[in-house]
């Protein structure tokens, strides 16, 4: 159900709140009116209006229109301000803007004038609360994912962050190189700023520098700014920027060295306050031996220099980041199966499969067994370990032993051994003790430590 607007009209001549409160009762807009200063700031602080149709000049109040903007804009800073008045002239016009207002407008008005300078004003202020509750929401998804980062890189992105050092974060797919910069850019003082991302190779090689740059008003074809001019003062990543063609890494070598950048089709220098934060999932220094990357460029975006490991190096990471992501319990084997597990997506992918076993476990009471995660994860360490049997007859380890301490792999090894040997025996446990060379009661003890049960066919003889 919508909420209809209120707007507070502020002016010192009734003629006009009547006037103004007519032409937006009748647009079904709700209307509270102020003839002073102090009954405008009384009226801001209790209700908060949506929108404030201030006269600049005001008779008998302690305040003018600009203080009472300035006033407002410190506790609602997105409340939106149309700024009137009767002598207005352009040096008043800027000053409201400067201050806060939204726009302004002179006396005499066209009513259609007013209601399309309120109608964008109101829109105006709703993309903004958009804005702010989403990187709110963001800000938060960021420096929950940046815990999944291990420890040393979380310190030097916290030592980086309140710097304007360029990063250049290097490491596989789905290590999570945006997420790193995202964090960088929440923790600077650039937060409040833009942060935008360039895709180095999704994007036509022939458009991307007026992605980048924008184009001079005279091209008809590109007439939008481009990314620096729309991230001024914020952080740009340039996702993949290995991809850049050479040509453009040339342009961006320039923009680092000078701080300024050429629109497409223009020779006018235009400023440029940007932060710069580079990704790259290929080896960087062997494109530039093959002469498909600049090494001076690379020099310039390598000044703080972080590597994201993946999975596969960060085995004693896997079980932290499982309970970090999951709320699902996990049973002992199919922990060891996903320790063991290659992950070549990183983690990324790990995210993906634990969304896909809490989607497939219908019983949350019970832990999650092996037979319930994904196919490739659980056949993945049986086909390594045939694979290994069929070429050679050596004794292999599987990696999912590798993985394990000693005291854990020797469970294992026991349990399997025992329960084999029982089997092997008909669950005869006088004769599976006689054969494995130990003491009955001895191998019952075994048994319950190791929660190993012989059958119901044991003989006890």
């Amino acid at each position: 159900m919508s909420v209809t607007p209120v707007i507070l009209i502020i002016d010192d001549e009734d003629d006009i709140r009547m006037l103004i409160a007519g032409i937006l009762e009748d647009e079904g807009y709700d209307v509270l009116h102020a003839a002073t200063s102090d009954m405008a700031m009384q009226i801001i602080d209790e209700y908060t209006p949506d929108l404030v149709i201030q006269d600049i000049w005001l008779q008998g109040s302690d305040k003018d229109g600009i203080e009472i903007l300035r006033a407002a804009k410190k506790t609602n800073p997105n409340l939106p301000f149309l700024m009137i008045s009767g002598h207005g002239t352009i040096e008043t016009a800027v000053s409201a803007i400067k201050a806060g207002a939204y726009d302004f407008i002179e006396k005499p008005f066209k009513s259609d004038r007013l209601l399309l300078m309120i109608n964008r004003a109101l829109e105006n202020a709703a993309l903004k609360k958009q804005n702010t509750e989403l990187r709110q929401k963001t800000s938060q998804s960021v420096f929950n994912h940046v815990k999944q980062l291990p420890d040393y890189v979380r310190n030097i992105l916290d030592k980086s962050a309140g710097s304007n050092s360029r990063i250049f974060i290097t490491g596989e797919v789905g290590t999570g190189k945006s997420t790193a910069a995202h964090y960088v850019h929440e923790k600077s003082l650039r937060a409040m700023k833009p942060f935008m991302t360039l895709s180095c190779t999704t994007l036509d090689p022939g458009k991307l520098e007026k992605e980048l740059f924008g184009a001079h008003p005279g091209e008809k074809e590109y007439r939008t700014p481009g990314l620096l001019q729309l991230v001024e003062g914020g952080t740009l990543l340039l996702d993949e920027v290995s991809a850049l063609p050479m040509e453009t890494q040339g342009k961006l070598l320039n923009i680092l060295q000078d701080k300024a950048y050429y629109k497409t089709g223009s020779n006018q220098k235009i400023p440029v306050d940007v932060r710069v934060i580079s990704t790259s999932s290929e080896d960087v220094e062997a494109k530039i031996n093959s002469g498909e990357f600049r090494k001076d460029l690379y020099y310039r975006l390598n000044v703080v220099p972080v590597e994201l490991a993946p999975l596969s190096k960060r085995k004693n990471d896997i079980l932290e980041l499982i309970s970090l992501l999951s709320p699902l319990d996990f049973s002992e084997q199919a922990l060891i199966k996903l320790k063991a597990y290659s992950w070549p997506g990183n983690i990324k992918q790990l995210h993906n499969v634990l969304e896909w076993i809490s989607l497939m476990h219908e019983n949350k009471v019970l832990p999650v067994d092996v037979s319930q995660l994904p196919q490739e994860i659980w056949r993945s360490s049986t086909e390594r370990q045939n694979s290994s049997s069929a070429e050679n007859d050596n004794f292999a380890l599987s990696d999912d032993i590798l993985s394990m301490s000693l005291r854990e792999a020797r469970e294992i090894f026991e349990r399997h051994y025992l329960l084999s040997q029982i089997n092997r025996f008909d669950g005869n446990i006088s004769k599976t003790a006689e054969f494995i060379g130990m003491e009955r009661s001895a191998l019952h003890r075994k048994l319950k430590s190791l929660e190993v049960f012989s059958s119901d066919k044991q003989n006890v003889a």
